[in-house]
Formats: structure tokens, C-alpha cells, sequence
């Protein structure tokens, strides 16, 4: 049936959309024995639930200049040190990193009202785990590295394009792609991990897991204490 004459309703103000988390609770005696346990459990159950790349996480730097700066950027590992990512070394995160090792990584599991907050360092993945992953990659991506010199100004879309077409002619596929000496990653190794569950009335559950020894293992639970935060 036509709706067209139907009248449009206002859109909701900002001030006034909301949420009633009441998805779960969580208290110390259902967290994990390590950050690395509890980090897996609720990962797992993000991708049971269907959420879209729950691998996305929003990665925090602060220039030379002081000014903070944020992105989302894709996890590809965690591990007992910490957690993984790939990217151009010339980016403005790796300018950031290199300066101010100093990160922070938040997953926002949305639909599960769940947060993950990490605070820790950077380091410079080793070259050869780099070419390892960087050699798993799809094809394209692969070419993809090469075409784009990350966060640096181009005149335009057709740049890209035809810088594009000029490596795919150069590595057809099948071809092995070189890795990019400009091109690398970053491991984050965590000083704490918190846990964040929405709850009503805004009375959420946080519970944090604070290092006690530098480089803390992420799967060795004496190596952390955990602390409750007030929301």
C-alpha cells in the first residue's frame, strides 16, 4: 500500500536516543583467570552473535604535538604477548607509535553492550612475522599495500587506479607479491584490560585487569590483579 502521504516523523534528538543495557551483568566470579581466557570468551561470542568484523577495534595515538588521534584498524592476532595489527609504517598511527609508543585499543561489541578497553605499548612486529602474514593475505591486498602510501595526500581517485593497474600487470595472480619494506606491524603489549558490561540505569560492570610485572604474559593470570571501576 502507498505510504506516501503518510507524515515524516522528526527525527529523534541526539539528547534524548537511548539504550537499556540489559543484555548481562558481569561480576568477578564469572571473569576468566587471565585477560587473555576472558578476552577469547567474549571474542567468541561476539562472532557467535554475528557481529560485523569483531576484529574492528579502534586504535588511539598521541602525536608529537600532543594532539590524540583515532582509528578503526582490524586485530590479526592475540597472543600471549598481546594483540596484532598490519599496516603502511609511513601512516600517521606508525609516525604516531614511533614517537609515543604509548597506545590504547577499545572493541565495541555494540550489539552484546560490550566494551574492551586496553591501555599498553607498541612494538615493531619482527620482519619475518610480517612477511609471514603479509604473504597469507588475498592477492589483492597484497597489491593493495604497494598501492597506497597511507595517509599521504593524492590528487585523486584515478592515482590509485592506475597505480593499480600498472602492479596487477606487474604481478599477475598466482604471482608472489614482495612485501613492502614500508609495510609492517605493530604488536601491543597490555599494562591493563578492561572489561566493560552495560547494565540499567547506567550502573555498568567494569572490571579490570592491571599488570603487575612489565611485559606481563596475557594468558599468565598471576602476572595480573583485578580491579572493579565504578561507572
Amino acid at each position: 500500500m502507498d505510504n506516501a502521504n503518510e507524515p515524516i516523523k522528526a527525527p529523534t534528538k541526539v539528547a534524548d536516543l537511548r539504550v537499556s543495557y540489559e543484555s548481562g551483568t558481569l561480576a568477578e566470579a564469572d571473569l576468566a583467570m587471565s585477560p587473555q581466557a576472558q578476552f577469547d570468551a567474549w571474542f567468541h561470542a561476539a562472532q557467535q552473535a554475528g557481529i560485523d568484523e569483531p576484529n574492528a577495534m579502534v586504535v588511539g595515538t598521541v602525536g608529537a604535538d600532543g594532539q590524540p588521534s583515532a582509528r578503526t584498524v582490524l586485530l590479526k592476532g592475540v597472543d600471549e604477548r598481546g594483540f596484532t595489527f598490519f599496516t603502511n609504517l609511513g601512516s600517521t598511527k606508525s609516525q604516531q607509535l614511533t614517537g609515543n609508543p604509548g597506545v590504547s585499543l577499545v572493541f565495541p561489541w555494540y550489539a552484546l553492550h560490550r566494551q574492551v578497553v586496553i591501555s599498553g605499548t607498541a612494538e615493531l612486529l619482527p620482519r619475518e612475522e610480517v612477511a609471514e602474514y603479509f604473504l597469507s593475505r588475498p592477492h589483492d591486498s597484497q597489491l593493495g599495500a604497494w598501492v597506497s602510501r597511507q595517509s599521504t595526500r593524492i590528487d585523486g581517485r584515478d592515482e590509485l587506479d592506475t597505480r593499480w593497474a600498472q602492479l596487477a600487470q606487474e604481478y599477475p595472480a598466482g604471482s608472489t607479491v614482495p612485501v613492502p619494506d614500508f609495510w609492517g606491524g605493530w604488536l601491543v603489549r597490555p599494562r591493563t584490560v578492561e572489561f566493560w558490561q552495560g547494565r540499567t540505569s547506567r550502573l555498568h560492570d567494569r572490571l579490570r585487569f592491571v599488570a603487575t610485572t612489565e611485559r606481563a604474559a596475557l594468558d599468565e593470570a598471576s602476572a595480573w590483579t583485578v580491579e572493579r571501576l565504578s561507572p
